[in-house]
């Protein structure tokens, strides 16, 4: 629990909002005989934040979190009567950030020891997604044995993947609390704000191996982007990236006011748009007439779902 919870505080911190996350939760840690906290759920043994707190929303808890339900927040093969706080509601300028963790093994990953998803369902899953334009790009983490086995089958465009495994012990709790993977990706992570002009590569380039105690991997044969050009923050944060084009781009409908005479000359005029965090002006010259056309990030978390941005 501690894994993904440390991932939504990262992401919600980061300007996701929860009404762009799909957190699902076995949720079996908190209230548990063995844990000499009850209600608090920590990520290191100096307990100095509870990820469970108060200010969180699960989407999917205990048996609500099966394989089933995972690839139909996936792919959008839901129910009517499935509410749209439960719905991963992206199109083709989404960017999506997958985290997935728990018990796994080569090619698979235990959900609650009860069923197994494996490397090919979530390959195929993916591919319905692009097939049915649900994603720009794809950002996908596990933390789990073996974890790069996982994304080994992937096979559609846009997908950058990472993952690796191993675990932190609290002699007090008796468990693990928190992996070591994990625990090193948030202590990175907490340096990076809105922002942040850190890119993939960056991250990439803090893994040690000596530190992780674990081999961690990165796949960035499907993507199409640089990583020394694809920022931190275009799928851990709610920052909109923006598209500048003309206005014979922009279809208008009859129902709209005629454009208003522009501002004097060497006056800029503020055109809005929209992103999580509210209002954001793109200045821009008169004589260009240019408008903004922002395109939104998303996350999702093993098991977590979310995305960040609005569009316009």
């Amino acid at each position: 629990m501690a894994n993904a919870l440390g991932m939504y505080r990262t992401v919600k911190r980061l300007g996701i909002p929860d009404s762009n996350i799909i957190l699902m939760l076995a949720d079996d840690a908190a209230c548990n005989p063995r844990n000499a906290f009850p209600g608090c759920v920590y990520a290191d043994r100096g307990r100095h934040i509870d990820l469970y707190g108060d200010n969180i929303e699960v989407d999917y808890r205990g048996y609500d979190v099966t394989v089933e339900n995972f690839i139909r927040v996936l792919t959008g093969r839901m129910d009517p009567s499935v509410p749209r706080s439960k719905r991963l509601l992206t199109d083709d300028k989404s960017n999506i950030f997958v985290y997935m963790t728990g018990h796994g093994g080569n090619e698979f990953l235990k959900f609650q020891d009860n069923e197994e998803i494996s490397a090919f369902d979530i390959a195929d899953a993916f591919e319905q997604m692009y097939q049915k334009q649900r994603y720009n790009e794809i950002f996908f983490m596990i933390d789990t044995c073996q974890a790069n086995s996982m994304y080994s089958k992937f096979y559609s465009p846009n997908i950058l993947a990472t993952g690796s495994s191993r675990y932190e012990n609290d002699n007090d709790i008796g468990v693990a609390v928190i992996d070591s993977y994990t625990h090193f990706v948030l202590e990175y992570m907490e340096r990076i704000n809105k922002t942040s002009h850190q890119t993939m590569a960056d991250l990439f380039d803090t893994y040690d191996a000596t530190k992780i105690y674990s081999h961690p991997g990165v796949r960035s044969d499907l993507f199409r982007r640089p990583l020394a050009e694809t920022l931190i923050t275009d799928f851990f944060g709610g920052v909109s990236h923006v598209e500048l084009g003309s206005p014979h781009e922009d279809r208008r409908s009859h129902h709209e006011k005629e454009p208003q005479p522009p501002p004097p000359q060497g006056e800029e005029q503020e055109q809005p748009s929209l992103r999580a965090g509210g209002p954001v002006y793109i200045r821009s010259v008169p004589e260009k007439q240019v408008h903004a056309r922002a395109w939104t990030a998303l996350a999702v978390m093993a098991m977590l779902v979310g995305w960040a941005g609005t569009r316009r």
